[in-house]
């Protein structure tokens, strides 16, 4: 293959990649991080970011996990760790909760297992609202 036909077949490769994260089901669920510190045994959110989302992703400073906090309807927190219960694997947001990219297991978005190796749910932190933040109480 000359130079010319390699070029035109990778730079054709590479539009129909950034097409196909352009269609809705083809991409994977993205959701922003925001970066916190834990201070005092808590991780402060503010509230604000729930107006455009009702999950949020937490990476808090030198955690090797992040933390999922999702608003519920009646108004209140959920905080769950992403990390996989049967061999410590970050997980990633899937359609209705999050999966583990290394043997499969599946959890909801409420933090139980659907689908295994993993037996045991998530780990689930307490949270309270206060003033303008949510506070997940590690």
């Amino acid at each position: 293959m000359d130079r010319k036909a390699f070029l035109k077949i990778s730079c054709n490769s590479c539009l129909i990649g950034a097409a196909a994260l352009l269609v809705p089901g083809c991409s994977p669920s993205v959701y922003n991080i925001f970066k916190a510190e834990a201070v005092n045994n808590t991780i402060q959110v503010p509230l604000q970011l729930f107006k455009s989302s009702s999950l949020q992703i937490v990476r808090p400073k030198g955690w090797q996990y992040d933390i999922a906090v999702q608003k519920k309807p009646d108004n209140t927190f959920t905080a769950l760790m992403l990390r996989c219960t049967h061999m410590d694997n970050q997980l990633i947001t899937a359609q209705n909760g999050f999966s583990c990219s290394l043997h499969g297991s599946r959890y909801n978005a409420e933090g139980a297992v659907i689908k295994g190796p993993a037996e045991s749910n998530l780990k689930k932190f307490n949270t309270r609202v206060e003033s303008n933040n949510i506070v997940i109480l590690i």
